[in-house]
């Protein structure tokens, strides 16, 4: 049995060892193979990579050499092209100057029959000079004037002529235009007036209170009249308790001071407890009342005049107009209407309507202060508009609403018509037939004051004054002056509203007497 086993063992062994060197020299021989094809393959794409490379070569080769060809060609035709192109150039310029030698041929021939026509020209005036010459002696001789006498005597003769004509011409040009402008200017004036309308209601320096009965008066007045004397020394008026059935007058000059105390007598009646510290109460709540309404009032001038941009102080000032008359005529109605005015005038002309209106509303501001303040209306009102910063056109306007300045703009001459027709519509202004006829008086016996003075008439309501002068105490010179004179007297000795025309009349009388 071992042994068996042994020899199965070395079988095995044997077997084992001829599979595997058999099994070696086949893998051998198949990588050999294998390996030998991979190198023949690599030969046929080495030998294909070069067959290609020589093909792309030759390729590449031809096609540069037609490039080179395509472009040698171009050349030689851009330059064929060139050389053509400075050929016809040169023919150009060639005939060019043919032509300029031409042209110089014939200014030259110009030149020369040229010369030979002034020469002929100059001969001729030489001639022409000496037959003057000749003519003149023979004038001189006919006439006995020299050359310079004649020659000064016509240039007299045509000055005179020229003068007269002249003056003649510019006599006409200024009539026509004056009555041209003044048919324009009540045109835009008539104009203005119709497209402006207002209400006018007189104002009074009373108010009345309606009291519920008559009981109401004994407290009104209290105890040993200390109600009655505690609202006036308040509010700064008179109180009229009189017998006119349940009513109560409030007397006073000042506006402001009539309507705070109308305010505070109505709600101390309303309230029914009248004594001086209620009556205290009620005069601060109504003197508050009426600062809010003179704002209030303010607002809507500006409003209603189209003015915007006004300092708040300037509203507040504007408001307070409207307690403040002028002959009856509320101040603050007038300067709305005067703004108005301004702006429909300004129109017409062409001028800024928004500058017009600002100056027409604010023209007469000074009334508002002037019972407060020391100065003219006028300038009170310049003195607020500068310090809340108006326009120069405006201050001007304002200034020279009266004429107390010359007008510097034609914005500062319409507020002087504004006004002017403001203050002269029927109704707006009230004044006493006595204070009327005084005025009037007053007017002529001033002018009647002035050497030289015939006789003088106020017309138009007194707002103006025709003066006859004697012609010979008084020249044409002499009646600027005198007109000056006058103007100046009037505004320093009279009180008038809007302004007074001065008019000085002189006779001129030329007598001669045919024999």
């Amino acid at each position: 049995m071992p042994g068996i086993i042994i020899a199965v063992v070395a079988t095995l062994v044997i077997s084992v060892l001829v599979t595997w060197v058999l099994s070696n020299s086949y893998h051998k021989k198949v990588t050999e193979g294998k390996i030998g094809s991979a190198e023949e393959r690599a030969r046929k794409i080495i030998d294909e990579a070069l067959k290609t490379a020589e093909e792309t070569k030759r390729e590449k080769l031809l096609e540069a050499k037609e490039e080179a060809l395509k472009t040698r060609n171009e050349l030689e035709k851009e330059v064929k092209d060139r050389r053509n192109e400075v050929q016809r150039s040169e023919r150009r310029v060639q005939q060019k100057e043919e032509n300029v030698e031409k042209r110089s041929e014939a200014i030259e021939k110009k030149e020369q029959s040229l010369n030979a026509r002034e020469e002929a020209l100059n001969k001729k005036s030489e001639e022409v000079a000496k037959l003057n010459e000749q003519r003149l002696q023979e004038l001189e001789k006919i006439s006995g004037l020299t050359s310079e006498q004649a020659k000064e005597y016509l240039l007299k003769i045509v000055e005179d002529d020229v003068k007269h004509e002249s003056a003649v011409m510019i006599k006409n040009m200024e009539a026509e235009a004056k009555e041209e402008a003044d048919k324009r200017a009540k045109e835009i004036v008539v104009n203005a007036i119709q497209r402006c309308s207002a209400d006018h209601v007189s104002e009074t320096t009373i108010s009345v209170v309606q009291l519920p009965n008559d009981e109401m008066k004994g407290r009104i007045i209290g105890r040993e009249g200390r109600n009655i004397r505690t609202l006036e020394t308040m509010t700064g008026v008179d109180l009229i308790i009189d017998d006119t059935p349940e009513a109560v007058v409030i007397s006073g000059f000042d506006p402001i001071r009539r309507e705070v105390a109308r305010i505070a007598l109505e709600k101390l009646i309303v309230d029914g407890r009248i004594h001086p510290a209620r009556i205290e109460e009620m005069v601060e709540k109504a003197q508050k009342e009426v600062a809010a309404k003179i704002k209030e009032e303010g607002e809507n001038a500006a409003i209603e005049a189209g003015v915007h941009g006004l300092h708040p102080e300037v509203i507040k000032i504007l408001g307070r107009m409207k307690f403040r008359t002028s002959y009856g005529q509320n101040c603050l109605k007038h300067s709305v209407e005067v703004a108005q005015l301004c702006g429909l005038l300004a129109s017409e002309l062409g001028l800024d309507v928004r500058v017009a209106k600002r100056a027409g509303l604010l023209h007469d501001i000074g009334k508002a202060v002037d019972h407060e303040l020391e100065g003219s209306h006028i300038q009170l009102g310049v003195d607020i508009c500068k310090k809340y910063k108006e326009s120069q056109i405006v201050i001007n306007a304002v200034e020279a609403h009266h004429g107390d300045v010359e007008p510097q703009s034609l914005i500062a001459v319409l507020v002087q018509a504004a006004d002017t027709i403001s203050s002269a519509r029927p109704g707006a202004r009230r004044e006493t037939l006595e204070t009327y006829t005084s005025r009037l008086k007053e007017l002529e016996e001033i002018t009647n004051s002035f050497k030289g003075v015939d006789h003088s008439f106020a017309i138009q309501a007194g707002r103006e004054v025709r003066v006859m002068v004697v012609p010979e105490q008084v020249s044409d010179a002499d009646m600027v002056l005198m007109a000056r004179d006058i103007a100046k007297k009037i505004e320093d000795e009279m009180e008038y509203p809007g302004q007074i025309k001065v008019n000085i009349i002189r006779e001129s009388r030329a007598t001669d007497y045919a024999k």
